[in-house]
């Protein structure tokens, strides 16, 4: 028999809908149901490889994890990556068909539930329950033509929905009651109440908000979800969230390793640093654009970027070209991964047109001796593998582009005796395509050994097991929170 299904839709962005749906994931999970995460489309540069080869967003694989099962593309299978202002390449059901205007999505999304619906009956005939998370806010009525996010995926579905409102940043209530109003008859009775989230204070205060809200809806309250510190763990889901993430371990004597991220305008898979940070004695933090790279570094990371051309572009704009040669003329280090490591090298050439509106070919910092060219074809991988000095490293590739030239015969990494990336002549410069490249534990603390002073590296972090522990406390937070028994009833089962 077909799982049952709850969909978690917001009032606005940001409401924690992402987070609810994890808890809710391993909660439910703990109960001995086989559940698995869904969301028909998302927007995000902080993408993952799934286990049948494809890419889907970020937190929909945190939110597998959640579930504690592989992710797979059908857990997202509309992602959109955005490439500039205007323009987004499209991922469906796990690869990329091509680059979509703003305003031409209006329309071509239309031709996309077949395929959304298509990955949900998939899911369906595997779980017992599919958890469902909306994109961006339920009353966007503007869009709602051809809309497979929410009530549009909701209705063709008939997919019971809570909406979660995010209480801390205010007017909690009118965005309830207004989205009730919003919606025509037809979705309304897909609204079977809401969840008042990231709540501070004392929740009796909230009881009159209860009844004006059931008298203006008849929705009840199914939860008042207290602030939760440790989401700070998780992964941000996009750079709008990013902030100083300075190493959140504790109060350490020692003398913080400075690492600085210039944030990118097409800034991806930034979580690749979020291992780093998470170590006590690491201060990492993103420099924003107009913020010169401060010269007390230890080491400065360039990131992955949707738009490495575009992004290269940007990076000299704000000085941080000038920046970072004089970073390594102090004897500090420079790390470029996947887009980053293609800028470090002599020349980046796009003579198919896959980045830019047309062919370009560009000169790169020229740290690194090698060139790349942007080819059609996106290369996916996900791998487990070891280091020549034995660390494993469980990471992933995502990228257009190969890279070739000299410094390749000295690569920085043996990945199970396969070459990978390369070293400039200054061998404080390096560079790979590897994503997620930090979370293996001895892997990072050999890495940060060169900062803490030698020696073969002593783990301070567990990083997985630091995921693993914190979904298990959004479970148990959640469950003393929210009506689970109501959710549950409210999904059939």
């Amino acid at each position: 028999m077909s799982a049952r299904a709850l969909m978690i839709q917001g009032t606005a962005s940001n409401a924690g809908k992402s987070l609810l749906t994890a808890g809710l994931c391993r909660l439910f999970t703990r109960r001995g149901l086989r559940v698995l995460p869904f969301k028909p489309q998302n927007m995000s540069n902080n993408a993952a490889i799934t286990a049948d080869g494809g890419e889907i967003g970020r937190a929909q694989a945190l939110q597998a994890k959640a579930c504690m099962t592989e992710p797979v593309s059908d857990m997202n299978p509309v992602l959109l990556k955005p490439e500039s202002d205007s323009g987004s390449q499209v991922v469906l059901q796990g690869h990329a068909i091509g680059t979509v205007g703003a305003a031409e999505y209006l329309s071509f999304k239309r031709t996309l539930m077949p395929y959304v619906m298509e990955s949900y009956g998939r899911l369906r005939e595997r779980a017992d329950l599919v958890l469902v998370e909306g994109a961006g806010s339920i009353s966007e009525v503007n869009l709602r033509d051809g809309d497979i996010s929410n009530m549009g995926f909701a209705v063709e579905a008939n997919v019971p929905v809570v909406l979660a409102a995010d209480i801390d940043r205010g007017g909690a209530l009118a965005a309830i009651t207004g989205s009730w109003y919003l919606l025509p008859g037809d979705e309304r009775r897909l609204l079977r109440g809401y969840i008042f989230n990231k709540f501070r204070g004392d929740v009796d205060v909230l009881a009159p908000a209860f009844e004006i809200i059931r008298e203006h809806t008849c929705l009840p309250c199914l939860g008042v979800v207290k602030w939760f510190p440790a989401a700070s763990v998780f992964p941000a889901e996009d750079s709008l969230n990013l902030a100083d993430a300075t190493g959140r371990g504790g109060i350490d004597p020692r003398r913080k390793i400075k690492i600085y991220v210039p944030e990118l305008s097409r800034i991806s898979n930034h979580d690749d640093f979020d291992p780093l940070a998470a170590e006590d004695d690491v201060e990492l933090s993103y420099i924003k654009p107009g913020t010169a790279i401060p010269g007390d570094g230890d080491l400065v990371i360039i990131p992955g970027t949707k738009s490495t051309i575009g992004d290269l572009d940007f990076l000299r704009a704000q000085g941080w070209d000038v920046d970072i040669t004089a970073h390594i003329r102090r004897g500090g280090y420079v790390l470029g991964i996947c887009g980053g490591y293609q800028m470090m090298g002599m020349e980046i050439s796009d003579p198919h047109a896959v980045e830019n509106p047309e062919p370009r070919t560009v000169p790169g910092l020229g740290l690194i001796d090698v060139v790349t060219v942007m080819e059609p074809r996106k290369t996916l991988r996900r791998f487990t593998a070891r280091t020549q000095l034995g660390d494993e490293v469980t990471g992933y590739e995502i990228h257009m582009g190969v890279t070739t030239g000299p410094a390749t015969a000295t690569p920085m990494l043996l990945l199970d005796g396969v070459p990978e990336g390369a070293f400039g002549e200054n061998i404080s410069c390096a560079g790979c395509y590897i994503h997620g490249l930090f979370t293996g534990d001895s892997f990072r603390a050999r890495f940060l050994s060169v900062f803490r002073g030698g020696g073969h590296g002593t783990v301070h972090v567990r990083y997985e097991k630091r995921i693993e522990d914190a979904l298990d406390e959004l479970a148990s937070h959640i469950e003393k929170c929210v009506d689970v028994d109501g959710l549950a009833k409210i999904a059939g089962i």
